[in-house]
C-alpha cells in the first residue's frame, strides 16, 4: 500500500498549502505524501513561507506553486484526501474537485495578505503554527483502517482547530 497521498489546495499555492506539503512531508514521512496546489496559482513560493520553514529545519526542496489541473490529468498520482486551505472568510474561491477521494476544507487567513511588512513574519508564523497543530491531528489518526465516513467527520473536526484550540 502506498502512503495515504494528501493534496493541500489554495487559491496562489505560495503559502498556506506550501506550508501544509512541507509539514505534513516532514512529519508524516513514510505514512504521508503531501501534495500542494493552487487554483490559481501565483508562480512563487513567498519567500516568507520558505523563511517559516527553515527556522523550523524543514525542507524546502522541490516546493514550487502550481497547478491542481496537473492532479485531475491522466497519469496524476492517485489521490485519498484533498483539503482547501483557502479562507471562506475573505471570499476567497475554493475550486470544486471531484473524484473518489476523501475532501476537507480546513481554511485559515491567508498570511500573504499581510500588508504590514513588520506583521508579515508574526502572520506566517500564526498561520503555520495553526497547520502543525491540524497536521499533528492527522497524524493521530489511524487513516489506513478508517472507513470513509468515519475519515471524512474526523478531517472535519479538524477542521475546527482554531488559534487557541489545540484539539478538536
Amino acid at each position: 500500500m502506498h502512503p495515504c497521498r494528501v493534496l493541500f489546495i489554495c487559491t496562489g499555492n505560495s503559502a498556506r498549502s506550501i506550508l501544509s506539503e512541507a509539514t505534513l512531508n516532514h512529519v508524516g514521512k513514510g505514512r504521508f505524501e503531501a501534495l500542494s496546489a493552487g487554483s490559481q496559482p501565483s508562480g512563487r513560493v513567498h519567500p516568507a513561507a520558505l523563511e517559516q520553514l527553515a527556522a523550523l529545519g524543514m525542507s524546502t526542496e522541490g516546493l514550487a506553486s502550481k497547478s491542481w489541473d496537473r492532479f485531475a490529468q491522466a497519469g496524476a498520482p492517485a489521490l485519498d484526501i484533498v483539503i482547501t486551505v483557502c479562507d471562506n472568510a475573505a471570499n476567497e474561491t475554493c475550486p470544486a474537485l471531484f473524484g473518489p477521494f476523501v475532501k476537507s476544507h480546513w481554511g485559515l487567513p491567508d498570511p500573504a495578505a499581510t500588508r504590514d511588512a513588520e506583521a508579515l513574519g508574526e502572520a506566517f508564523r500564526k498561520a503555520h503554527a495553526l497547520i502543525i497543530r491540524r497536521v499533528t491531528a492527522l497524524l493521530q489518526l489511524p487513516v489506513e483502517t478508517m472507513h470513509r465516513d468515519e475519515l471524512q467527520q474526523a478531517l472535519d473536526r479538524i477542521a475546527a482547530i482554531t488559534d487557541d484550540k489545540a484539539t478538536a
